[in-house]
């Protein structure tokens, strides 16, 4: 039997204490009974190393994957032009974050940071719905306020997605649970500039391909107003690094590869 433990579900805010409890106990029976944990981040193989020690756990690495394909939709295109007419956005003057609206994505401290900034772009979120976090945030930041917020909704047409990304003047990443990151993944892919949580499943994923914020007060607001102020050679290089990155260590092809050695030998 082998199990890719994915991330920390028990770690999720969005659970109650009884079900966190549950996916705790859960993930130790895995790490108890499967034959090969495959892990997709470093660090989630690290954490059950270091953690499940009284069950020997074997376990392998194996990253997520990443299309690296651009979007075959125009800068034309008429699902675009209405997004972008009904939403007020500009090609290149928007940051933008996809991603669930849930409390460890870590959206509170990316808007208020990103109000708090001189910024002239907007900052675009394209998130599901969750109308109860969203009035919480609301009563806390009032962001509503700030006519640089632009909340675009869900957005699951993947071409159409493609495009904004690829649009984006950067990327903000506020995950910090879980391994690696799809979402990140496709930024990487996508924009030039990506603007990451200083976690670890972050960082072993972009290495020197992005730039980090902490949660301190004011240090995503400073790095917004510096990556305003950067160069196109200087955007051009971060956009190198990035594609670079996931071309050697996240293509499909290369995931797959892996994969399918470990089965076909398996197997035998």
């Amino acid at each position: 039997m082998y199990v890719n433990p994915d991330g920390h579900e028990w770690m999720r805010a969005k659970w109650s204490a009884p079900v966190r409890r549950y996916w705790k106990l859960s993930e130790q029976m895995m790490v108890k009974h499967a034959d090969l944990l495959i892990c997709d981040s470093k660090n989630i193989e690290k954490y059950i190393q270091n953690n499940y020690k009284q069950y020997h756990p074997k376990t392998r690495f194996i990253a997520y994957g990443a299309d690296r394909k651009k979007s075959e939709l125009s800068d034309h295109d008429s699902k675009l032009i209405d997004l972008y007419t009904e939403k007020k956005m500009t090609p290149l003057m928007y940051y933008l974050v996809v991603g669930r609206l849930v409390p460890e994505n870590n959206f509170e401290a990316m808007i208020r940071e990103f109000m708090s900034s001189k910024s002239k772009k907007d900052f675009a979120i394209i998130t599901t719905t969750n109308d109860k976090f969203l009035e919480e945030l609301e009563q806390r930041l009032h962001f509503r306020s700030d006519p640089r917020i632009k909340f675009v909704g869900a957005v699951y047409d993947q071409e159409l997605l493609k495009k904004i990304r690829e649009n984006a003047y950067g990327y903000f990443h506020g995950h910090e649970v879980g391994g690696t990151n799809p979402s990140l993944l496709e930024a990487l892919g996508s924009t030039d500039i990506n603007l990451l949580l200083n976690v670890g499943f972050n960082k072993e994923v972009a290495e020197d391909g992005a730039i980090y914020w902490s949660k301190d007060s004011g240090n995503l607001a400073k790095l917004i107003e510096k990556t305003d102020a950067m160069s196109k050679e200087e955007i051009a290089a971060f956009g190198l690094k990035a594609k670079k990155r996931i071309s050697d260590a996240y293509s499909w092809e290369h995931i797959v590869y892996l994969y399918e050695n470990l089965f076909l030998r398996g197997a035998k």
